[in-house]
């Protein structure tokens, strides 16, 4: 019981990581994210105190110069443009909460896991985003649970209310879609490239359940986890072992679970659709796409048809394509699309530089957790496409990775050459 409740405590704290959370007893501008960096600072000082030199992930040092880049560059165009709107000159800030924030669950995972791995953290952060998922639901059905969150958390209920949305405690909207999306991939890849999660038929259970729970109530929460659905989807696929020579009896049994439990999962969805109109309304929400497509033979939602005929918003003129216009706050060019949004900031210039971080994390991963190094490359096109529709970046999940030492995952890696599986495979 003891560890059960030690390790659901650090489940809130990776949920209050991952889905910041602002309390109704604290001031407005104080969030978990805040709290946790204050953690990791502790925790630095304690190694100073303690080896006489700061202990940090060397790799992050090319990171920080190219987020130091990137907020110079929004300074100059908001102060050349003489707009005062600095949304991404301090940018650098950030940046170093969330890494701060980062080392600080980093330690607290370690504390009572003695080493934190690709496989833990995925495991975390899928418990962390099915409960989220699950909180969602309650918050929707039962008052007495929204009112106990609502007098608690500052999740912006209001707007949630007035748009129609789903929200869990803290994940809400776009962001949470693409934390979704993030942990979809996590899921699959850990799925097809773990050897013992494999070896375990409890736990591929478990991760083949998450993976769809996610996939379904993430999507009414936020279609943009339908990025990451329909990556880790392809993904599975591309793991088929149709053209070995040699196919392990794990990998049958991982696709014989796999595809029982999508046919489980698709039957209890088929009968809530047709028999809950709460649960109906939400799905033609959550899959809009899919149901036009059935039903006229064109795969289009609202939000699509928005973003293609309203927000594709470009430059003017050449120097703000090259340096920007430095707005980006209020709304002012009324377009979410991240590419648009950015560019018209900080131009092209600053955009490349924006990217550049998520390249150079990309590169650093891969080279650190080589049996990912597909993951890797997926998580680097999910930013790229998700900014065809938000400016949301991912260097929070980024910031875990920059923690975690690549030793702690040697053992995972060794284990799987010595069956004679390939990196990417």
């Amino acid at each position: 019981m003891k560890h059960l409740m030690i390790k659901f405590i650090l489940g809130v704290l990776v949920s209050f990581y991952l889905f910041p959370v602002e309390f109704t007893f604290l001031p407005s501008n104080i969030n978990t994210k805040m709290i946790l960096a204050v953690i990791g600072a502790i925790f630095i000082g304690l190694n100073l105190l303690t080896t006489k030199r700061l202990l940090t992930p060397k790799d992050i040092f090319g990171a920080s110069i190219i987020s130091i880049i990137f907020s110079v560059i929004c300074f100059l165009s908001a102060n050349y443009n003489n707009t005062g709107d600095y949304s991404y000159a301090t940018y650098f800030v950030s940046f170093l909460t969330w890494m701060t924030g980062a080392y600080g669950i980093y330690n607290l995972l370690k504390l009572n896991h003695k080493k934190v791995s690709f496989k833990l953290l995925t495991l975390y952060l899928t418990g962390v985003c099915v409960a989220q998922c699950v909180s969602a639901m309650m918050i929707d059905r039962i008052p007495v649970f929204k009112m106990a969150v609502d007098s608690v958390f500052n999740l912006g209920q209001d707007f949630m209310e007035d748009v129609g949305r789903l929200y869990g405690i803290g994940a809400a909207l776009d962001p949470a879609g693409t934390r979704f999306s993030i942990v979809l991939l996590m899921i699959s890849f850990v799925l097809f490239n773990d050897l013992q999660i494999q070896r375990k038929r409890s736990h591929v259970i478990i991760l083949i359940l998450s993976f769809f729970t996610i996939g379904v109530i993430g999507n009414m929460i936020a279609r943009t986890t339908s990025v990451g659905f329909m990556g880790g989807l392809i993904y599975m696929v591309y793991s088929l072992p149709l053209f070995k020579m040699l196919i392990k009896v794990r990998e049958l049994k991982l696709w014989a679970s796999l595809l029982f439990l999508t046919i489980f999962v698709i039957v209890v969805v088929a009968f809530l659709y047709n028999t809950d109109a709460q649960t109906y309304s939400l799905l033609r929400f959550a899959f809009e796409g899919f149901f036009n497509w059935v039903e006229t033979g064109v795969w289009r939602t609202g939000s699509t048809d928005t973003l293609n005929n309203v927000m594709w918003i470009w430059p003017d003129d050449l120097k703000t394509w090259i340096i920007g216009s430095g707005w980006f706050g209020a709304f002012i060019f009324s377009t979410d699309i991240g590419y648009c949004r950015f560019i018209l900031y900080c131009g092209i210039i600053g955009f490349s530089a924006f990217a550049s971080l998520f390249v150079y994390g990309a590169y650093i991963f891969s080279k650190k957790f080589p049996v990912y190094r597909l993951f890797f490359l997926g998580l680097l096109a999910l930013s790229f496409i998700i900014w065809m529709k938000v400016s949301t970046d991912l260097f929070l999940i980024h910031a875990l990775f920059y923690c975690i030492d690549s030793s702690s995952n040697t053992e995972e890696y060794e284990l799987q050459n010595d069956v004679g599986l390939a990196a990417a495979s």
